[in-house]
């Protein structure tokens, strides 16, 4: 679990990124989660749209793709959740 003061500090750096991956009317597939995978491996903070029809299944969502990728979710602003996972190097 993030410390608070660097939960802050991610949001910010957050703020200014653009969306990586958007998750549309096919939910999350293999090659979404890839992606996702692939994009924390890379940048460690990255954006990504839910399109999901109500709050709860966006909500469902965003916590599948925390718990799949060992990531942590450090915002949720309407359709789009930042999530934020260290690099192992």
């Amino acid at each position: 679990i993030i410390p608070q003061k660097q939960l802050k500090q991610l949001r910010k750096l957050a703020h200014h990124r653009k969306v990586i991956v958007i998750i549309g009317q096919h939910g999350i597939t293999d090659n979404v989660m890839n992606e996702i995978d692939s994009a924390l491996d890379t940048h460690e903070l990255i954006k990504v749209r839910v399109n999901a029809g109500d709050r709860d299944e966006r909500n469902q969502m965003i916590d599948q793709i925390a718990q799949q990728t060992g990531s942590e979710v450090v915002q949720r602003i309407g359709h789009v959740a930042v999530f934020y996972r260290q690099n192992v190097e």
